[in-house]
């Protein structure tokens, strides 16, 4: 018997799922070739000059920092599930990948739509430029090997507006909270727009950016169903349809 067909007797694909997983194949794949993505970005923080090399909360003061390592952390746990076929570690990928696609998301809409306005809103003048390809390391490419992850390797989102909502605001009042000691420590904020904002700007941004990373969902769980189709049980159990019953793409 094949690792395919032993995943398949472990895990019941849910039937909008287009690729098996987890795999020892293309899933396999996948997320080793983020891993690795994931482990380049951090070896660059490790062996680049930098003064937040030595400040209070390290690289995780940024954002993009805490993104990539729950990124990181969804990517080891379906890898592990790819290797085990084990049926709690894919749940454990699927269960962090509700909080790392949306939040990879917001982490890039909004360091490429601030760094076009202007690239000091997010880089201080003392910190180190990124080359282009290291730039999309940290920026782009978590966003995309995640969407490919949830598209291709993993069933549809099952939280409701209300419960992302809930989520999205924890993780802006903890980041706000957790930057704010920073400030205390370090005498500065790690993204400059936080300083230029002052205290009502930043907590403007912070409900802007909880807001964008619930649309974030919503916008995943819609590409996913024009991407895999949808179930239509919710829709039309008045009409027969059953538990289960999906409208494929």
């Amino acid at each position: 018997m094949s690792s395919d067909d032993v995943a398949r007797e472990l895990v019941q694909r849910h039937p909008l799922q287009r690729i098996d997983s987890p795999s020892r194949g293309f899933s396999a794949s996948i997320h080793t070739l983020g891993l690795a993505s994931f482990a380049y970005s951090f070896h660059y923080l490790v062996v680049t000059p930098n003064p937040v090399n030595d400040s209070y909360g390290w690289h995780m003061q940024y954002l993009t920092i805490i993104g990539l390592s729950l990124a990181t952390l969804t990517f080891t746990f379906g890898l592990l599930a790819d290797l085990t076929l084990s049926t709690r570690l894919f749940l454990a990928k699927n269960a962090f990948s509700v909080a790392s696609a949306p939040l990879e998301i917001l982490i890039t809409l909004l360091y490429w739509g601030l760094r076009t306005i202007d690239v000091s809103l997010v880089l201080p003048d003392w910190a180190p430029r990124l080359a282009f390809g290291t730039d999309l390391s940290f920026h782009f490419f978590p966003a995309a090997l995640l969407g490919v992850d949830l598209l291709l390797l993993s069933p549809p989102y099952t939280i409701a507006a209300l419960p992302s909502i809930a989520l999205s605001s924890l993780i802006a009042v903890a980041y706000w909270f957790w930057v704010e000691a920073c400030y205390a420590h370090n005498g500065f904020y790690p993204y400059p727009i936080f300083a230029e904002a002052g205290t009502l700007g930043r907590v403007g941004l912070f409900v802007m950016s909880a807001v964008t990373m619930a649309s974030a969902t919503g916008l995943l769980k819609w590409v996913y169903a024009v991407v895999n189709g949808q179930e239509i049980w919710e829709k039309e159990k008045g009409k027969g349809a059953k538990p289960g019953d999906v409208k494929r793409k």
